[in-house]
């Protein structure tokens, strides 16, 4: 919107279709001549040039500040018009005249682009009677006091041009309104508004951190000028890297991404040279080296060595680290975009059915292929990386000008997903053919599904072997080896360190690595879907225009009937920001959990520190009973237990009743939308249908499906109510779901065969997870029972064979025997490190079977929870000594 626009609506003002005219008297000047003849002196404006008659021009001019408030003559530089064929452009602030014609260049000052609206000589001397910056004043040209107009009637007219109101206490606006000019020619004329001590200064901090980002990244710059060269004359050997690069999204070019990892992987080089110097410094200065190394002998010709030693230590670990760490960070850079396309041809594959649904009912509304592409592509919260894809179909068409055809080619060329490709091929050939495309969509649409069901059958099958992978590595056979690890010490032939490497490192280690496995072989859930958006936010943020905000009114002084309708309008702003505020506290006192009932993370902001705090309190108390290392450990390893389980079970409880409430939802929203599919093919609209099922009893969505009602009956849009109904429940089936009947609802009132589409993607969905459900329970109950097994296990090793074996050793010892190893063998020791083992072993398995079972770490947590109370209540009550 140009500024002439702005006058008008600052106006507020409907005025009668009448003759056009440029703005006269915004300055006190009147036109010669007859308004309807043209001036001799000066050409006609342009036919599309907007103007405004005398009316207008005098209600720009009506509202001016009264002469005791206005400022006194400022002396300024008289603003200079540059002329052109009857168009009189907007010269910069900086006062500088163009050199030649105007039809020529200028090479000092590039040409205002063309679309930039023109004002005439009039309306550029009133625009720009106002003060301008002396910097930008042309040099040796005197500044005389201004005799168009006064600085008040300047600020005054941009107050209407940028819908601010000024009264008698006007002075702060009048300022913010010469601030408020300066910024937009400026914006215009690229200018620098900053002083010292404006708002727009940065401060020291910030300047600080822009050069450092600038300097760092002219640094980061050097290997791209170095190397670029190179770098391009090998472009063979970075093919692949040019190609993942594009599949990944990753907006960068292979010389400058290469570039890059070669200054991360340099900067990790030095990293590891100075961990290898301080590591050189601490073993030589505190450690010391072992025997095998200082006791080496060597020839009389390099004797010499010896008296280097440790500078060619140190120097091995210098150039080891440096070489590890730089070449570790240079291959992770390479690899990541091949990792980054892969997690993109998962989440394709993942979402093309929903997909291809999508489009199939759309195209079965009527909507040529084209809108369908764009339909989709604005859907990047609803599916994912296949709308990206779609995307890239759409800007091909848009912005680079190719037809549909070579979009498609380019698309089917450059995806990740191989089942994409297929889809677009296929579709180039039926839009050749002049096929069927809805039917092609649905043909595609059942294909996919049949392949997700077979997809989801050999998922199950790698869960099915990762599970009884993980009982034979990491439950029976730590069992095994810590039996083993026993008996070796008994015979006084191994040590503890074997068992202290399996309990602390390989179990929890093993376990986060299978977690992690899994988790990359699992189809991603995509966490909680994004908001839906609608036409109408009900719930944004209420904020006071800033002009009534910054008012500031002295209710001493007189007051004008302006300064009095400001006041009390800003008083009714203030009244209903407070009354919005109050609702919101209303409704949080109301429901004080429901950001944990969405979010149950949230949940730990509390649970944490009151676990801390019962910690904390728990030492004060007993910290004078702690008088040795046995009393120290003992108090950690119940009271980590107890922390434990205040931390966790709330969430573990607020994720479980999400989880539960959220299926319960689920199952109900295929029989939802065939019902409304039903009532739909009998001739009701989709209003109607909510009406009628709102006043049926259909179980735990009744509640929804009222709400969804009294929306539409207070008004609202039958879209937006749908889509405020996936915003409550904020599930993916839901989001897709709701996403599918609102853009088939835009495209056609034919919802009918949407609504059944819909019901069957809901269906199988739900089909999945089931079949996922039944097929992990039995190894869900293998998990527990080798976790019994194991505890079992080593109940009876700490129980009873370990407790004769320390029998043994003291009788022998009483007797004047030899006791050896039984003599110092320290029974509560090993009883804590089994009991350790199993409150390990129990939190791990229960985060895999979560897994396995759920897909959800959280889920796994309640798993946890009675397996680390198992153990506890073993050792408790049956072993005791810990």
């Amino acid at each position: 919107m140009g500024l002439r626009d702005k006058a008008g609506e600052a106006n507020d003002k409907s005025v009668p279709a009448a003759p056009r005219r440029g703005v006269r008297a915004a300055a006190g000047k009147t036109r010669s001549g007859s308004p309807d003849e043209p001036n001799p002196e000066k050409p006609e404006l342009p036919a599309d040039t907007e103007t405004l008659d005398e009316d207008e021009a005098e209600a720009l001019l009506a509202r001016q500040m009264p002469a005791e408030t206005a400022k006194p003559d400022v002396p300024k530089p008289t603003p200079t018009i540059a002329r052109g064929g009857g168009k009189r452009r907007l010269r910069a602030a900086a006062g500088k005249t163009r050199s030649g014609s105007p039809d020529e260049p200028n090479p000092e000052k590039p040409e205002l682009p063309a679309d930039t609206e023109t004002l005439d000589e009039d309306e550029v001397d009133a625009l720009l009677s106002g003060p301008v910056p002396a910097e930008n004043a042309e040099p040796g040209v005197p500044k005389p006091a201004s005799t168009i107009a006064s600085p008040t009637s300047s600020a005054d007219q941009l107050s209407g041009m940028f819908g601010l109101e000024t009264g008698t206490e006007g002075t702060e606006i009048e300022e913010k309104v010469e601030e408020h000019k300066l910024r937009i020619l400026s914006a215009v004329h690229e200018l620098d508004t900053s002083d010292g001590e404006g708002e727009t200064t940065d401060s020291a901090f910030d300047k600080f951190t822009k050069q450092f980002h600038q300097r760092l990244r002219l640094f980061m710059m050097v290997p791209f000028v170095v190397l670029g060269d190179h770098i391009k004359t090998h472009s063979e050997q970075y093919r692949d890297l040019q190609t993942k690069l594009q599949q990944a999204r990753i907006p960068i070019s292979y010389e400058l991404y290469i570039s890059s990892s070669i200054f991360y992987a340099v900067l990790a080089g030095i990293v590891g040279a100075l961990i290898g110097l301080i590591f050189s410094f601490v073993v030589i200065t505190f450690v010391k080296l072992p025997e095998q190394i200082t006791k080496l002998t060597f020839s009389e010709s390099t004797a010499w060595l010896l008296d280097y030693k440790w500078l060619f230590i140190s120097l091995f670990a210098i150039v080891f680290l440096s070489v590890v760490l730089g070449g570790i960070v240079y291959v992770l850079f390479l690899l990541y975009p091949s990792f980054k396309a892969g997690e993109r041809k998962t989440s394709i594959n993942q979402n093309l059915p929903y997909a291809v649904t999508f489009m199939y009912a759309l195209s079965n509304g009527g909507m040529n292929i084209i809108e369908i592409f764009k339909s989709l592509a604005k859907c990047e919260n609803t599916y994912g990386e296949v709308a990206k894809e779609v995307d890239m179909i759409v800007r091909d068409m848009e912005y680079f000008g190719h037809d549909l055809r070579i979009a498609l080619q380019n698309a089917s060329e450059m995806t990740v997903s191989s089942k994409f490709q297929d889809l677009t091929h296929n579709l180039l050939s039926v839009i050749d053919s002049g096929g069927d495309i809805p039917r092609y969509f649905k043909e595609k649409s059942d294909q996919y599904l049949k392949d997700a069901i077979i997809d989801q059958k050999g998922y199950l099958e790698t869960l099915a072997l990762i599970a009884e992978s993980y009982v034979t590595a990491f439950v029976a056979g730590p069992l095994f080896i810590i039996i083993m690890g026993v008996m070796m010490v008994l015979m006084g032939s191994g040590n503890d360190m074997m068992l202290y490497a399996i309990i602390y490192a390989v179990i929890p280690i093993g376990s986060v690595v299978f977690v992690v496995m899994i988790n990359m072989l699992s189809p991603a859930a995509g966490g909680i879907p994004a908001l839906l958006g609608t036409r109408i936010n009900l719930n944004r943020d209420v904020v006071m225009p800033p002009e009534l905000a910054s008012l500031e009114i002295d209710k001493n002084a007189s007051a004008s009937p302006e300064t009095k309708r400001l006041e009390a309008l800003k008083q009714r702003w203030e009244r209903f920001i407070k009354s919005r505020k109050s609702l919101a506290l209303r409704h949080v006192i109301r429901d004080p959990l429901k950001s944990v009932k969405m979010q149950p993370t949230n949940i730990l902001l509390v649970s944490i520190p009151l676990a801390l705090l019962f910690f904390v309190i728990a030492f004060l108390i007993h910290q004078n009973e702690l008088l040795d290392l046995d009393l120290i450990i003992n108090f950690l390893d119940d009271h980590l237990v107890y922390s434990f389980y205040i931390a966790i079970i709330p969430l573990a409880i607020f994720h479980e009743a999400k989880s539960m409430r959220e299926s319960r939802l689920q199952k109900q929203i295929p029989s939802f939308l065939s019902k409304l599919a039903s009532t739909n093919e009998t001739g009701m609209t989709i209003r109607d249908s909510i009406k009628l099922m709102s006043k049926s009893n259909i179980g735990t969505l009744s509640k929804q499906i009222k709400l969804i009602w009294n929306d539409i009956d207070w008004g609202m849009d039958v879209n937006d109510s749908l889509v405020r109904f996936a915003n409550r429940i904020r599930t993916h089936v839901v989001s897709r779901s709701i996403t599918l009947i609102t853009r088939a609802n835009e495209s056609s009132g034919d919802l009918g065969e949407v609504l059944e589409v819909a019901a069957r993607d809901a269906e199988t969905e739900q089909m999945l997870k089931r079949e996922r459900v039944m097929n992990m329970m039995i190894y869900i109950i293998i998990i527990y029972i080798s976790f019994l097994v194991f505890v079992g296990v080593i109940y009876v090793i700490a129980a009873t064979f370990l407790t004769q074996m320390a029998e043994a050793g003291e009788q022998m010892a009483e007797s004047g025997g030899d006791a050896g190893f039984l003599g110092a063998f320290d029974l509560n020791a090993y009883k804590r490190m089994f009991f350790h083992a199993s409150l390990i072993q129990g939190l791990c398995s229960g985060l895999i079977a979560g897994v396995m079972g759920e897909g959800s770490v959280l889920s796994g947590l309640k798993h946890s929870i009675i397996m680390v109370t198992v153990s506890l209540l073993v050792f408790k009550l049956m072993v005791g000594g810990v």
